[in-house]
């Protein structure tokens, strides 16, 4: 049997949760997520946690910021007039909202403080600086790609 390393097209269904147990993501009844390890669809830390397995195997780990979205950059954070919302869905602390962003590619933005008349929000990835529990199941795995 093949087993997992960078270039291999794999298929795997798997479980993405905060280290608290809340679900983050799960595709467990759906069809198999199919990618190749390293290009980028999963974490370096999620590929690595991959590594050297086999079909037919399951793994469960628990991964840092550091191996899944690093950490929040302050710099990510800008203020934006509570004007700017549309009067249906007031801003609140801890909402996570998809904003419109150039060449039309949604951005996601947490919002982080509502002060005066204006709203902070946080670029960083949503789930930065948190550890999260990766469980994947291994459906499939093909020979390494050039």
């Amino acid at each position: 049997m093949t087993k997992i390393q960078y270039n291999c097209p794999v298929k795997i269904r798997y479980q993405l949760l905060l280290d608290d147990g809340t679900e983050v993501e799960d595709n467990r009844d759906d069809e198999p997520l199919a990618f190749v390890i390293g290009d980028g669809t999963l974490t370096d830390g999620m590929d690595m946690a991959l590594l050297g397995h086999q079909s037919g195997d399951s793994i469960n780990v628990t991964l840092t910021p550091e191996q899944c979205y690093g950490y929040p950059d302050k710099d990510n954070i800008h203020a934006m007039p509570v004007s700017d919302f549309p009067d249906d869905m007031p801003p609140e602390v801890d909402q996570v909202i998809a904003f419109d962003g150039p060449d039309d590619e949604e951005i996601i933005g947490t919002i982080v403080e509502i002060k005066n008349k204006e709203v902070m929000v946080d670029f960083s990835h949503p789930l930065a600086g948190r550890s999260l529990i990766f469980k994947a199941d291994i459906v499939d795995v093909s020979e390494a790609v050039e």
